[in-house]
């Protein structure tokens, strides 16, 4: 499937006699997507403190939260620039940047180039090798892969195209190893196995909006039931896999009583959506975003205890 064709990206809002200086700015800094950036994160820094077992340089997380951010805002946007057609037919995303005419799409290329070739050698010269190679591929991929290959052709694009979401977890045990561990990619996994179950009740939600542009995500694909019983076999992978991480020797009791009762929690959100959707209840008493709201709360909690948790041992 392709996006539908739409008016020209750009073509709405402002002109390049109407662009206060400040509104550019903020334009410039909303093609980051700042609160999806908050996200990746908070799943980077408590990293850092587990492969420290305990605090970390503070300055090595302030240049790994710089670089980070630098990195997956040059991604995002690259996503805008790629996307402008299908934001200007979505209702959620009309207003992004590139759409209203804030940021021409060739500031915002040249804008998210920018960000990836500074956010490479950042994380380079000022942390190590490894962590910048994992930013890149983060950021390869998120564009390549995801943007262009996966999302507008199958279904299965947010469960693979979620690999660049899982990676700053690797930047940030590599900042403070050189290193990978088994650890790390169990953390990984969990983000894996959490994005899918995550972004489909949005995509429940705003399902028309996707159908309009033509972008094939499961619950366009799929009816309300199915996507439920896929949401309910990725999360309950999830919560086994978080426990995975106890038997490997770095965490105490906190952290696998902490991820069952959150898990626990995660479960009942996601067995009441699938009754509901067996039920066949529709709109807004289906409650999808429920379970989108709380997986945030899920994964920012998993992730403070795992920062605590050294410091319980």
């Amino acid at each position: 499937m392709t996006a539908v064709e739409t008016r020209p990206a750009g073509a709405v809002g402002a002109t390049p006699a109407h662009r206060p200086f400040g509104a550019r700015v903020g334009a410039f800094v909303a093609l980051t997507k700042p609160r999806i950036i908050e996200l990746l994160l908070i799943t980077t820094v408590p990293v850092m403190f587990l492969a420290q077992q305990g605090v970390p340089d503070p300055w090595l997380v302030v240049k790994v939260v710089i670089g980070g951010y630098l990195s997956a805002g040059g991604a995002n946007a690259l996503n805008m620039y790629i996307d402008r057609d299908i934001d200007a037919v979505m209702s959620r995303t009309e207003r992004r940047p590139i759409v209203t005419g804030m940021v021409s799409p060739r500031e915002a290329l040249v804008f998210g180039i920018a960000l990836a070739i500074g956010s490479t050698v950042w994380l380079g010269v000022l942390v190590n090798a490894l962590s910048s190679a994992l930013a890149l591929a983060a950021l390869l991929f998120y564009v390549f892969v995801y943007t262009l290959g996966l999302k507008r052709r199958t279904a299965q694009n947010i469960v693979w195209g979620g690999i660049a979401g899982c990676m700053p977890v690797f930047v940030g045990w590599a900042a403070v190893t050189d290193s990978l561990s088994w650890s790390a990619l169990v953390l990984f996994l969990v983000i894996f196995f959490w994005t899918p179950p995550h972004y489909w009740p949005l995509s429940m939600k705003v399902r028309e909006d996707y159908a309009k542009a033509g972008v094939p995500m499961l619950p366009v694909i799929k009816g309300n039931l199915a996507v439920a019983r896929q949401i309910v076999a990725y999360s309950w992978v999830m919560v086994a896999v978080s426990l995975a991480l106890w038997p490997l020797g770095h965490t105490s009791w906190l952290y696998p009583v902490s991820a069952v009762v959150l898990g626990g929690f995660w479960l009942k959100e996601a067995h009441g959506l699938h009754a509901r959707a067996k039920a066949g209840v529709v709109g807004a008493k289906l409650k999808e975003m429920r379970l989108f709201h709380w997986s945030i709360t899920y994964l920012t909690l998993l992730f403070v205890v795992i920062a605590v948790d050294p410091f319980v041992k």
